[in-house]
């Protein structure tokens, strides 16, 4: 195992929904800044876009890297390192400004061709900011409607999950389902705030 530095920025931080998977790999963790340009996706989360000129808040993050974990960030960022032009993230190394100088370390910045038309521009790149003002639609949900999303998520083929009308009428409302006529389905946003409920 080698030891490899990346940028996080967003739900991989601590405190935040996905920060419980990579916890264990990580030796040394330091707050950072990348330039660059931040959005929030409908979902709430940022996405960090090449080209900017804001500072976006993050950790720099040293972590054991194994093949598989790397091959894990890889997969849960859309990377395709066969096929990088056609990811929804790419994997960069980049400069990030620590207290202690700048460091290199590998980021994931967004493929600017799948920032999404109802992405909105976060000013100054300070997407803490922008969460504590807007909390994500994660942490929005009802219980009931995060088991259900969940579970929803979870079926298998043509697999059938009963519904009452309120919960129906809120999930839809929130744009989170789609009926599909005999059954419901996740809409892209509600596949989004799966990956997003950890």
């Amino acid at each position: 195992m080698t030891e490899m530095k990346f940028f996080v920025y967003g739900s991989l931080t601590e405190g935040l929904v996905h920060f419980q998977k990579i916890k264990d790999f990580i030796v040394e963790k330091m707050p950072g800044a990348l330039q660059a340009k931040a959005y929030r996706l409908k979902v709430g989360f940022p996405v960090v876009v090449e080209g900017g000129l804001d500072s976006i808040p993050g950790e720099v993050i040293t972590v054991q890297a194994s093949e598989v974990l790397v091959g894990l960030l890889d997969q849960f960022h859309g990377y395709n390192i066969q096929d990088p032009e056609k990811s929804l993230y790419f994997r960069k190394e980049k400069e990030v400004v620590t207290a202690n100088g700048v460091v290199r370390a590998w980021v994931y910045v967004l493929n600017p061709t799948q920032l999404p038309k109802n992405a909105v521009l976060i000013e100054g790149g300070n997407w803490k900011e922008s969460l504590e003002k807007e909390p994500a639609l994660t942490e929005k949900l009802t219980e009931r409607q995060r088991v259900y999303i969940q579970r929803l998520g979870a079926t298998v083929g043509r697999e059938i999950v009963p519904i009452d009308l309120p919960l129906y009428r809120e999930l839809m409302k929130l744009e989170l389902i789609v009926d599909k006529g005999r059954r419901l389905a996740l809409s892209k946003l509600g596949h989004e705030v799966v990956r997003y409920l950890g």
